[in-house]
């Protein structure tokens, strides 16, 4: 299978990692940091805002099946594009809506998008997603991965993942995957 992968940043990796892991056509979902000044960090040191990282998800995709324009129209419908540096009380550099485009034609399709979403008026305020090489990825730890699959009733996850998640089912059921699909399912 031909893959392609884009590695997205719009606040919390938990919300974007439970929403694309319920998309046709996504391999696979793992939730990281990018970005940042220096090399491997944990999360405390992302956490602190300091290291110039921001949360992030490398979605892997079919473009057999799903286009990376399609994942674009959903990482801008899933969070709010409009606020530097937070999402909802995630307030921090750490929570930029960031798009780290891995070459040329990514970050072209980006600035399209962005484009697009500018002419249409879709949001009242301008755009202020990033959009930067990928300088590098680092995966999380471990329990980060599949957070909100694990945590459903963590607090953070009712609160905010849970709703997100409904509210992308709801607006795309028709990219939605069979729950025997989805990558990694038992």
């Amino acid at each position: 299978m031909d893959t392609k992968s884009i590695v997205l940043g719009g606040g919390c990796f938990w919300c974007l990692e439970a929403v694309y892991l319920d998309v046709e056509g996504v391999v696979s979902v793992e939730s990281g940091y990018a970005g940042g000044a220096i090399g491997r960090a944990s999360y405390e040191q992302v956490c602190s805002g300091e290291t110039g990282h921001a949360e992030v998800v490398r979605v892997v995709i079919d473009p057999a099946v799903i286009g990376e324009r399609d994942v674009l129209e959903i990482f801008f419908a899933i969070h709010d594009p409009t606020t530097r540096d937070r999402q909802g009380a995630d307030v921090g550099s750490q929570y930029r809506s960031v798009i780290f485009y891995a070459d040329d034609a990514q970050r072209d399709l980006a600035r399209e998008t962005i484009a697009g979403i500018e002419r249409e008026e879709i949001f009242a305020q301008p755009v202020v997603t990033e959009l930067s090489a990928l300088p590098a990825f680092y995966p999380a730890e471990a329990y980060h991965q599949r957070y909100f699959e694990r945590n459903p009733h963590q607090g953070y996850c009712m609160a905010v993942v849970g709703p997100k998640v409904a509210k992308f089912r709801k607006r795309f059921a028709h990219r939605l995957r069979s729950r025997a699909r989805a990558p990694g399912a038992r």
